[in-house]
């Protein structure tokens, strides 16, 4: 038996034209909101005011961010700014004073076993010169 596997679930139907359903209501009712602000309010005062609700009718309906849609967006920054914040980690400052201080000892700290500290001054000045006999090898 074979069956069908469904391809492109994540994608959307377009039931009104070029429209989803999510998009045709948020259209609708922002289109329908603006009418009724523009006919029950004086003209100038109607535009003022169905301007953003326009905009964000179209930003419901079309804006992504991120691949997120608009509704989601504001779901989450609606859901963050009433939410308790959890801060798992404060420092705290402690005052410093000088008996907790390190002290640096001036004298200098003798190499390993194994190591003295000719061999240690070779190492350094053949790692920090180059001589001719090192540019002709290829």
């Amino acid at each position: 038996m074979d069956y069908q596997v469904p391809q492109f679930i994540e994608v959307e139907d377009k039931i009104f034209g070029p429209f989803t359903l999510k998009q045709f209501i948020y259209l609708a009712g922002g289109a329908g909101l603006c009418a009724v602000i523009l006919l029950y309010l004086p003209f100038f005062v109607g535009i003022l005011l169905s301007i953003p609700v326009a905009g964000l009718s179209l930003a419901l309906a079309f804006y992504k961010v991120n691949g997120k849609s608009f509704v989601e967006m504001l779901e989450y920054g609606f859901s963050y700014f009433i939410s308790k914040r959890l801060y798992l980690w404060k420092k705290v400052q402690e005052p410093v004073t000088p008996s907790t201080t390190p002290q640096m000892s001036a004298t200098p700290i003798a190499p390993k076993e194994g190591l003295s500290r000719r061999k240690l001054e070779d190492l350094a000045f053949a790692l920090d010169v180059k001589t001719d006999r090192d540019q002709t090898i290829t």
